[in-house]
């Protein structure tokens, strides 16, 4: 079997060392082998076994990008980790955009309408939404209701992103830019089987019943996401 490792770049790479397991019945450690060479000619082979430092780790650690830079987290973060960034967004009132190939859904485009609270979770390039039934910073235990919206899963609120424009990082700085992204994209379809909203018409007649008012959100009409915000946020 051939593998192969794609690293982009031009920079020259040497072999420095290898990360061996030992496994015995009952135990097992990792230890770096520096490479070593006879010679100048010689074949480079692996010296004794080192014990690993914090230091080499926390290095190791960087080069494999998992090191967070150095930021002031603003009051609506919730949970920032290497792989995982969670916010929460209070209630307001935002532009929808809708998709120009349902007759029904057209009629809501580009209005303005009331939006619950959201949580939102970004992994990657991926994007989960959960609404609130308060608009307030929930807290662990809070219970999350489902998004009301188009294109994203009832089931685990994740979104199918279509024509949004996603931001290219997870950072802090890029919170309002995966809000943005988010509204300026089209709705277009129902993700998965869940019930998006409890209102009697359903999830048009939800939308069409706030065009243009100011009032906010009904969160009576939100159905109830069972989870709460550590089963989100821990949820792989």
């Amino acid at each position: 079997m051939n593998a192969y490792v794609d690293i982009g770049g031009s920079e020259a790479l040497s072999l420095k060392g290898a990360l061996l397991v030992y496994q015995g019945k009952q135990r097992g450690f990792v230890a770096w082998h520096e490479v070593r060479s006879a010679s100048d000619q010689g074949a480079p082979f692996l010296g004794e076994a080192q014990a690993l430092t914090i230091e080499f780790v926390h290095g190791l650690a960087q080069g494999l990008g998992s090191r967070i830079p150095i930021e002031i987290l603003p009051e609506n973060v919730l949970v920032r980790t290497p792989e995982v960034l969670i916010w929460w967004s209070p209630a307001d009132h935002r532009i929808m955009f809708f998709s120009q190939n349902d007759q029904d859904a057209r009629r809501l485009n580009g209005k303005r309408f009331p939006h619950p609270a959201l949580v939102w979770k970004v992994s990657g390039r991926d994007l989960w939404v959960r609404a609130l039934a308060e608009s307030k910073r929930p807290t662990a235990g809070t219970k999350l209701m489902t998004a009301p919206y188009w294109n994203v899963a009832g089931e685990e609120g994740l979104t199918c992103q279509g024509s949004m424009r996603s931001p290219d990082n997870a950072g802090i700085g890029a919170i309002d830019v995966w809000e943005r992204a988010f509204f300026q994209s089209e709705f277009t379809h129902l993700n998965g089987a869940s019930r998006l909203t409890s209102y009697p018409g359903g999830f048009l007649g939800l939308w069409e019943s706030l065009v243009g008012t100011r009032k906010p959100f009904p969160v009576e009409y939100l159905t109830s996401a069972k989870q709460t915000l550590q089963e989100f946020a821990t949820r792989r």
